[in-house]
């Protein structure tokens, strides 16, 4: 069949891969000039199916307002952009329950756990390289309650079969050396020993090769302007240098999506949640994080990215714009600095910020619309990068009529009807 897949993300560009390989014809347009360049360029980082959970959790609500008064607060909110996305946050309110939030997680869980063996796979058949490392994961806590938060969700990992170690300060130490100078700092974490990290980046821009090798047709700087459907099906994108004709279509626009689906019906509740992030060179490895520390108290992840830090994190909701205030930059700095003091040059970091398009419960979107030939492939929200690989294959079994690995009727869009 002919795919046209819209965005090359490391989700479109997944896509493209699994589709390809499968046999199928795909040609992926996105207005960029290349792969990579909006959501996925620097991100965290971090490659963590134990740690997929939704931002909709018990006493969130609460904890959202002790944090908007925070110095360094990991949630900022415009108001005129709030009132844009009531609806999205009104629907997210109504999943932080104990019940919603235990379903919810079990269901990203699936998923990344997934997308991370078809990671390795891939990772093996092709060789592809991209920063990366598998030495888990690590979420420090510096306050006891901070600690005792995450029974719930040590009790989905293990209902889920996923590894998990709980240290005190020592065993921090132990599993990231250059926590050592603020042992005394810290109470304890959980750590994921199958996590991985690696450059999303550099991933997305090799795999765009590969999938290139594989036939597939990439058309960038081309701007589409809508899905034109005829008998109940959608026949033709609309792009200034003209249409684009395919038998099956796929929406990878992740927060732009809601915006371009809009005209066919299709209400999509997807909302540019706002995360910046700042990469600094290393230059004391031996202070430096050896994979991702997720820093609980400013919700930040810093990542080591070759002969680089990452420090990514915050949720702004700001609706699309894309400013960079210092004030946000100051926060990561103090967060990477109060773990890994020194570890890098902070006076040559770059200040980057991007879209993470949030669906209200944390789960993707993922399958069939009301269109039959039109797919959706978004709403990663922070875990795009986790998700890709299993998102891509799931999506490749769907068009391609072949029974998914892993259950995904309650990842399509009919979940919020």
């Amino acid at each position: 069949m002919r795919i046209v897949i819209l965005g090359a993300g490391v989700i479109g560009v997944s896509s493209a891969y699994y589709l390809a390989k499968a046999g199928h014809e795909v040609t992926v347009l996105d207005r960029q000039p290349g792969p990579a360049l909006e959501t996925s360029f620097a991100n965290a980082g971090e490659i963590s199916p134990g740690y997929a959970s939704p931002w909709a959790a018990p006493g969130i609500p609460v904890k959202a307002l002790k944090w908007m008064f925070m110095e360094h607060s990991p949630l900022i909110i415009r108001p005129a952009a709030a009132l844009a996305g009531w609806r999205w946050m009104v629907g997210m309110l109504s999943n932080c329950t104990e019940a919603r939030y235990a379903l919810n997680k079990g269901r990203m869980v699936r998923l990344a756990e997934y997308s991370r063996d078809c990671l390795i796979a891939l990772r093996d058949e092709t060789g592809i390289e991209y920063d990366h490392r598998t030495q888990g994961t690590l979420q420090v806590f510096r306050s006891q309650k901070q600690l005792d938060g995450v029974a719930k969700d040590i009790e989905v990992l293990r209902e889920g079969g996923v590894p998990f170690e709980v240290l005190d300060a020592a065993g921090c130490a132990a599993a990231e050396p250059g926590l050592a100078a603020v042992q005394d700092k810290l109470v304890g974490g959980l750590r994921l020993p199958n996590d991985e990290t690696g450059d999303c980046f550099k991933f997305t821009q090799e795999l765009h090769k590969r999938a290139e090798a594989l036939g597939v047709k990439f058309l960038f700087s081309r701007q589409v302007s809508k899905l034109r459907a005829e008998g109940g099906r959608i026949r033709v994108a609309e792009t200034e240098q003209g249409p684009v004709e395919g038998d099956v279509f796929v929406s990878a626009l992740a927060s732009y999506g809601p915006g371009f689906l809009k005209n066919l019906g299709i209400d999509l509740p997807v909302y540019p949640v706002k995360g910046y992030s700042i990469t600094v060179p290393v230059v004391d490895a031996a202070r430096a994080p050896v994979s991702t520390v997720m820093d609980e108290t400013y919700k930040v992840a810093i990542t080591r990215l070759g002969d680089r830090i990452r420090v990514g994190g915050m949720a702004e909701i700001a609706g699309f714009a894309l400013d960079l205030p210092p004030g946000r930059k100051d926060t990561l700095v103090q967060s990477v600095e109060s773990l890994f003091a020194g570890a890098g040059d902070q006076s040559r970091a770059t200040f980057w910020t991007g879209l993470r398009p949030m669906t209200p419960d944390g789960t993707p979107v993922l399958g069939v619309t009301r269109y039959d030939n039109l797919f959706l492939n978004t709403g990663h929200g922070t875990l795009g990068w986790t998700m890709a690989c299993g998102s891509g294959r799931v999506l490749s079994d769907l068009i391609s009529g072949v029974k998914p690995e892993i259950e995904t009727a309650d990842l399509a869009l009919a979940r919020y009807r």
